[in-house]
């Protein structure tokens, strides 16, 4: 690769790092950012650096291993996240790591963003599954995104943030852009009580429209709604929600039960004052008698 590409490359990291900090995705020197240049070599983001404030000179190569070829700063503590990922995906040419605060919220709870919800990421992304947590920069958090890292693009990191790949690092950095956005939709449909889920059918339909778009997929969705969601292999297909349609029906729309939102318990705010003024009486009653 000429140095002319690798420059232009540099500028690029600097300035998805300065739209990553400008949308609070990462504080202080949260993130990483990592491009590969060729067959033997990474291009990735300092350590304790602010990705708002890079210049293209902070920038280190290193070969797939993790050592480094060129620079005068120590690789992102999280490269072995970004190697693992190069080493399964020969397709992907960029990794963007970030802890964008609404995803990271889901990632925290323990939610996946698996729901077909909206039809632009069922194209896009299909769904966002959560990688087990692993400790930073230790060899748990690679072998946690191994599993997931063959069929998606997308992932929720447990308890840590979530992690895109793409084949340019701009494209990979749109991909956290959807993740956060899905997310921040996601929470106020929850908050109000319902989510309208796509069929399943719909669902099948637009994954024949990804080819049309233009739109590379890792894995195809995964198709057989008789199995269940525990058995399915994550490096196959990729697993999203989308219950079926009712036999006759041909809904493109299903409503979510309230009471199935992942346990969750949700009362008007007439119940809840119904409810707290039985316990009163309730209490009352016991002290009076």
């Amino acid at each position: 690769m000429n140095q002319r590409t690798e420059d232009a490359f540099r500028a690029d990291i600097v300035e998805v790092g300065k739209r990553m900090y400008a949308r609070e995705y990462v504080a202080s020197n949260d993130g990483n950012i990592s491009i590969r240049l060729d067959d033997d070599a990474i291009l990735t983001t300092p350590r304790s650096v602010c990705k708002g404030f890079m210049t293209p000179d902070m920038m280190v190569v290193v070969d797939l291993s993790g050592k480094k070829i060129r620079g005068t700063r120590d690789a992102s503590s999280e490269l072995l996240m970004h190697l693992e990922v190069y080493k399964n995906r020969p397709d992907v040419r960029a990794v963007v790591h970030a802890h964008p605060p609404t995803a990271t919220g889901f990632a925290v709870a323990g939610i996946p963003l698996d729901r077909a919800v909206l039809a632009e990421v069922v194209t896009t992304l299909g769904s966002v599954p959560i990688a087990e947590y692993g400790t930073p920069s230790t060899p748990e958090l690679p072998e946690a995104v191994r599993k997931y890292i063959r069929a998606y693009d997308g992932l929720l990191l447990a308890n840590h943030g979530a992690l895109t790949v793409a084949a340019d690092v701009f494209a990979a950095y749109y991909k956290m852009e959807t993740i956060e956005h899905f997310a921040r939709i996601s929470l106020v449909a929850r908050q109000l009580g319902r989510e309208h889920l796509l069929s399943r059918e719909e669902v099948e339909r637009l994954q024949g429209l990804r080819g049309n778009y233009g739109i590379k997929s890792p894995a195809p969705i995964c198709a057989d709604a008789s199995a269940p969601l525990a058995d399915l292999d994550p490096a196959s297909c990729q697993i999203i929600q989308a219950p079926a349609s009712p036999a006759g029906g041909g809904a493109r729309l299903i409503p979510t039960d309230p009471a199935d939102l992942d346990g969750e318990i949700r009362l008007s705010y007439r119940e809840l004052t119904a409810l707290i003024e039985d316990a009163v009486k309730a209490l009352l009653g016991g002290h009076h008698g």
